[in-house]
């Protein structure tokens, strides 16, 4: 993976870019080529040449994004969860939070957090009082979202607060569960990759080289069960085959692709 920055940089694109490679290096365990270069004048994809590498971090005065090869660049953003959040202050319901049923002081726990666009929503429903703890285990979705989350400015009321309030943590979800004591959530989430993809999202698409595309364990709703008090909520395919599987009896499937599973306790 190559890192640079857009041209002419200020000093703080440059110290942002040098800590982004080495936090790459560490969060890679020192696997994997990660390359610190200078923009100058050239082209990304002209670097890409040079350097015989398809991957490109780039840091902008604006934001980071991530290029490979011919995908759509990704970036922190809050997207649908802006939608969702301004839904939310004009009284309306949300699917997710509903099936959740997630209350103001909420502690929740996103175990596939992503980009964050769920957590996000989760934050702001769970209000300044309520705590979510989102887990990425993927080096570079994990970095991306602490710095969105950290940085990005949003004028929806109550919006800024809610992504300022959330805990990113770069952890495999089984060992954090694992680790949890009975009862520590009231609501733990999963988000994983779609067994049956959903090939016409290109924010998904754009991701799902880089996120983890294990399918969900056994082991880990078990843990799941164990550390939340009052539900266990899952996102999948409408028609995946993995509620059953997994033993979410409580389903909600709506007129898009999307379904959420539900296990009450």
């Amino acid at each position: 993976m190559l890192i640079t920055t857009s041209y002419d940089p200020q000093r703080e694109q440059l110290e942002l870019a040098d800590r982004l490679a080495a936090q790459i290096k560490e969060l890679k365990g020192g696997q994997g080529n990660v390359r610190r270069v200078r923009r100058a004048r050239i082209s990304l994809a002209q670097l890409c040449l040079t350097y015989d590498d398809p991957d490109i971090l780039l840091v902008t005065r604006e934001r980071i994004e991530y290029y490979h090869e011919q995908q759509p660049a990704l970036f922190f953003h809050p997207s649908t969860a802006a939608i969702r959040v301004k839904r939310l202050l004009n009284g309306e319901s949300d699917t997710l939070l509903e099936m959740a049923g997630v209350r103001p002081g909420d502690r929740i726990l996103d175990c596939t957090a992503g980009l964050g666009s769920d957590a996000v929503t989760l934050s702001f429903a769970a209000g300044q009082s309520g705590q979510v703890t989102a887990l990425e285990s993927s080096p570079l979705p994990f970095l991306l979202l602490q710095q969105g989350l950290g940085e990005y400015v949003s004028d929806i009321p109550g919006m800024t607060d809610a992504m300022r309030r959330i805990r990113v943590l770069h952890e495999e979800h089984l060992d954090f569960l694992r680790r949890q004591d009975a009862k520590s959530f009231d609501v733990v989430y999963f988000d994983p990759m779609f067994r049956k993809p959903i090939h016409e999202s290109n924010s998904i698409r754009s991701i799902r080289q880089l996120a983890d595309a294990r399918a969900l364990t056994e082991e880990a709703v078990h843990e799941a069960r164990r550390a939340a008090r009052r539900a266990v909520v899952m996102k999948e395919h409408r028609d995946s085959g993995e509620f059953a599987r997994l033993g979410f009896a409580e389903l909600h499937r709506s007129t898009s692709k999307i379904a959420y599973g539900v296990i009450r306790l």
